[in-house]
């Protein structure tokens, strides 16, 4: 019984600091940038976009595409550091905790 109340705490403590990294990973922000830095996308920890900027060399008739390309490349480049944040987090978090291999708390 004193190993069930045992990993009854250990819930409880995973629970609210669960709670504690989803509020901080809201108010993270990483930037994924494209061409050299031309392009740069800015997500929060939750993966929602919060801004876009773009270099006004880029921005010339007939280069649509080009810039298109680069929005989604600087988009794909924050996204891969958002998850990096994400797993980064949840293994100090769940650093304690047995979890059987290959379970996924994200």
């Amino acid at each position: 019984m004193a190993d069930f109340l045992g990993l009854m705490k250990q819930a409880a403590e995973l629970k609210s600091k669960m709670e504690a990294m989803q509020t901080e990973l809201e108010s993270s922000e990483v930037e994924g940038v494209a061409g050299g830095g031309l392009v740069a996308v800015t997500l929060n920890g939750k993966g929602d976009l919060k801004g876009v900027r773009i270099d006004e060399t880029l921005i010339k008739p007939g280069e649509k595409e080009i810039l298109e390309d680069l929005i989604v490349a600087a988009h794909a480049d924050a996204r891969r550091k958002v998850e990096t944040l994400m797993k980064d987090k949840m293994q100090s978090v769940a650093g304690g905790l047995p979890l059987p291999p290959g379970m996924k708390l994200f």
